[in-house]
């Protein structure tokens, strides 16, 4: 007969060990699925992060793709921003957001919100607006070029894809 090795821990010992290793893989199985549960979805905003600003100098292209475009309501047709955001997309900007103008805007057509009307990304993004798309300097909390439709708002014109730049600028890069 061979003996064992060493004594043996009693059952009680033997079960507090077994709970206690348990609770510790349960706890750590919790705060796993906590942090899996509240992280951003794959491809949403958050999940992307923030652009990063850059400077276009005089006579450098800039292209749709590096000008994000945000777009407010100012009028009552539901879904307006939306839909004029998609258009946008379409035609390689970036998305940035959308939803309604601060109560009290009036806008008929379409302006676009920015300090500056000769600004390249300002210039690349009225392409694709009807004519007139009058530049007006207020400014707000949105990211990257602000165009805010109004009822009037029909359709979005081809515009151009890329521009030089005829003075420096600053936008926004993934």
């Amino acid at each position: 007969m061979t003996e064992p090795a060493g004594p043996a821990l009693p059952a009680t010992l033997r079960s507090a060990l077994t709970l206690g290793v348990l609770g510790v893989l349960l706890l750590l199985m919790l705060v796993w699925g906590w942090s899996s549960a509240t992280a951003p979805l794959p491809g949403s905003e958050d999940d992307q992060g923030a652009c990063e600003p850059f400077t276009v100098v005089a006579g450098e292209r800039l292209d749709s793709s590096q000008v994000e475009v945000s777009i407010l309501n100012a009028g009552n047709r539901e879904g307006l921003a939306g839909e004029v955001m998609d258009g946008f997309v379409e035609r390689g900007f970036r998305e940035g957001s959308s939803g309604n103008a601060p109560t009290g805007t009036e806008v008929a057509k379409v302006q676009i919100w920015a300090a500056d009307r000769r600004d390249p990304a300002v210039e690349l993004v009225r392409s694709a607006l009807p004519q007139p798309a009058p530049v007006v300097d207020i400014e707000i909390n949105a990211p990257g070029v602000v165009v805010v439709v109004g009822n009037d708002f029909r359709e979005l014109r081809e515009g151009r894809t890329s521009i030089t730049a005829r003075q420096d600028g600053s936008v926004c890069a993934p």
